[in-house]
């Protein structure tokens, strides 16, 4: 495949490295520009006017006259795999009830474990291929899967089943995480005895079957405290198992610290943080990846991204795309969401979603950025007159066509 006449093609790095501070701003671009792909991988970019440009036969090119191309979404953080949906809840919220409330009618957390646990492997797998389907039209082309919606072992499995089942059925990139989420309500007044389940039971056949990537764990005031989260990521590290953490989404719960303690390689959320957890962050690899539709679907204040970009750090962005709190994985409603509220420029929000998204999976070297050797994961817009014409006109579907390791996607859909 080879694509001309490209207005200009943003996110072009010969050398790439996780982007902080002042770095986030710069996006690099080549103007009228081509690129070529072979296989799954880009092969060679440059400008129409470069000697090496050679043209084929018309069939395998594509004309990007007045388009932008980017790299594939790189959404870093995501519940993708959940059965049914919560809008009853979201009525009830409109109408004024509190989280505590509509837990105490069985919603929550503890409803998608309940719907998750009495659906099927097959069914489970059919409802969240759709919803990858649709991400992927959306642009994004490597995405983290959490498990956390099951809360007994052989829910918990039966997820992160289903994320093995997606990695192998799907051409998007995808990493699984093991979450310890919240405790079920017969652990309620006994946490250790459900923390040692996870330890005991959970972790030894997750291992087994080769199920997770990463082990993250939900640790916030009526969750997971320090010490629980301690106790669970010393024993993700003996299974191998790559730390990441939620942190301080509704208090400052000493998560940060936590995180960049255990080496984590992301610290997620991040509502609530002041100089102490900035600071800590200045001083470690992890990376603090922010949740804007959490927080927007939430009424939550949003996270201090322009106060951390300023104080030298880099962030990714990603959608927490689930039922309960963020039940959207489009990322670019996220990308404008961080320029209109977190006050983020165009290119730091699309750093942000692209080659600092695929640092906080592990997958910088397959993803993320226009360089050869990575992955063809391009984003090809509809003609716009600017980059910043992609937030701005926040909601409008701008995005003309995605390819995926080489390939357009296209309208499909696939059941076991």
């Amino acid at each position: 495949m080879l694509i001309i006449n490209i207005k200009e093609l943003f996110g072009v790095r010969e050398k790439y490295h996780f982007l902080k501070g002042k770095e986030m701003s710069f996006l690099p671009s080549i103007k009228n520009a081509f690129i070529r792909i072979e296989g799954e991988e880009i092969v060679e970019y440059g400008e129409m006017k470069s000697p090496t440009l050679t043209l084929p036969d018309k069939e395998g090119i594509i004309d990007a006259k007045d388009k932008i191309i980017l790299p594939a979404w790189c959404d870093s953080h995501t519940h993708l795999v959940f059965a049914g949906s919560r809008e009853n809840e979201f009525v009830d919220k409109i109408k004024g009830l509190k989280y505590e409330e509509i837990a105490q009618k069985g919603g929550g957390i503890l409803n998608s474990a309940k719907l998750l646990n009495e659906t099927s492997e097959d069914e489970l797998f059919n409802q969240s291929w759709k919803r990858l389907e649709e991400v992927k039209a959306l642009g994004t082309g490597a995405i983290e899967i959490k498990s956390g919606y099951g809360l007994t072992v052989e829910g918990e499995l039966k997820m992160l089943r289903v994320i093995k089942k997606l990695k192998e059925k799907s051409d998007v990139l995808i990493k699984s995480t093991f979450l310890a989420h919240t405790f079920p309500i017969e652990f309620r007044e006994n946490h250790e005895a459900y923390i040692s389940l996870i330890i005991n039971d959970l972790l030894p056949k997750i291992t087994q079957e080769k199920l997770a990537d990463f082990i993250d764990v939900f640790c916030e005031e009526g969750f997971f405290n320090t010490k629980e989260t301690q106790q669970i990521f010393d024993a993700g590290k003996r299974f191998g198992l790559t730390p990441k953490i939620h942190a301080n989404q509704i208090k400052n719960s000493g998560g940060v610290q936590v995180a960049v303690k255990n080496k984590a390689i992301s610290a997620d959320h991040l509502e609530c943080i002041g100089e102490e957890e900035i600071e800590c962050f200045r001083n470690s690899k992890t990376i603090p990846t922010l949740l804007p539709s959490a927080a927007f679907f939430l009424r939550l204040p949003y996270q201090p991204a322009r106060k951390m970009i300023d104080s030298g750090l880099g962030v990714a962005i990603a959608t927490d795309y689930n039922p309960g709190s963020s039940p959207s994985g489009n990322m670019p409603f996220l990308v404008s969401l961080a320029c209109i509220q977190l006050k983020m420029t165009p290119e730091e929000a699309i750093n942000a979603a692209t080659i600092n998204g695929a640092y906080a999976m592990n997958l910088e070297n397959e993803v993320g950025s226009i360089s050869v050797g990575k992955k063809a994961n391009l984003i090809i817009t509809k003609p716009i007159p600017s980059l910043a014409y992609l937030p701005y006109s926040f909601g409008n579907n701008l995005i003309e066509k995605v390819i995926i390791n080489g390939k357009e996607v296209l309208d499909r859909k696939y059941e076991i």
